[in-house]
């Protein structure tokens, strides 16, 4: 009990001191509910955000996303047929016509023919050798009508698919001596195809006989280039030369 205190008229001092326990007691309860109470409400307010939160997640998972479309944050440049899409038409519509400077672009101009200076003297001649896989064809150009004669057959008659006939006429037609000169051919070994092929290169090598200054146009069209592709020999323990026998595991 305090000193300044006085006791109550007919009240001891033990009592006193008891009342004074029992105030204090009362007092420390009073503020322990106050204060679980305002954890209560802290907690309280926790929980309720937290279930706010988990909603918004589920709505979000839920609401079908949009698909993003490529170019779509690209303007739209639609030129209207006749309308003049330049970009000088663009920037100033009021531009003079004579302030746009028009660039004119070459188109590719198709082979011509080999300029040739070749002697068409009636005593002309000249040979040369064309080969193509296992293919041989002696060759003789002389001056006449473009008329072929191979083994003593004709060009239709000694290949008869025109596909083949096209590419022996291809070194003649370049250089446009295909109605000038004659073709006389002795072809032996081979196949219809590399015979047709010898022939080409035959033919190709006897005109750099006669003009030694076309060799650049026709290497450039690739009619003197050897052509050494062959079949590939076969292989022992093998089907052909690369295929192997069929693999059985049992």
């Amino acid at each position: 009990m305090a000193e300044d205190e006085a006791p109550i008229e007919g009240q001891s001092e033990v009592e006193a001191e008891e009342v004074e326990e029992v105030v204090e007691v009362v007092e420390a309860e009073a503020e322990a509910e106050v204060v679980e109470e305002a954890v209560e409400e802290e907690v309280a307010e926790e929980v309720v955000e937290a279930e706010a939160e988990a909603a918004e997640v589920k709505a979000d998972k839920k609401a079908p996303k949009e698909k993003a479309i490529p170019g779509a944050d690209l303007e739209v440049d639609i030129v209207v047929e006749g309308e003049d899409s330049s970009p000088e038409s663009s920037l100033d519509p009021f531009a003079d016509d004579s302030d746009v400077v028009v660039v004119e672009v070459e188109e590719p101009v198709a082979d011509e023919p080999i300029a040739a200076t070749i002697k068409l003297a009636a005593d002309a001649r000249y040979t040369a050798t064309g080969k193509r896989k296992r293919a041989v064809a002696r060759v003789i150009l002389k001056p006449g009508k473009g008329e072929y004669l191979i083994n003593g057959r004709s060009i239709d008659d000694f290949f008869p698919r025109p596909a083949l006939q096209r590419n022996i006429r291809q070194p003649l037609e370049a250089v446009g001596f295909e109605d000038k000169m004659d073709v006389i051919a002795r072809m032996h070994g081979g196949g219809v195809s590399a015979q047709a092929g010898a022939l080409r290169h035959g033919i190709s090598r006897a005109l750099l006989e006669a003009d030694p200054n076309l060799r650049g146009a026709l290497k450039s069209r690739g009619f003197l280039t050897r052509d050494a592709r062959a079949k590939e020999r076969k292989k022992a323990g093998l089907k052909k030369a690369r295929k192997r026998p069929q693999f059985s595991k049992r």
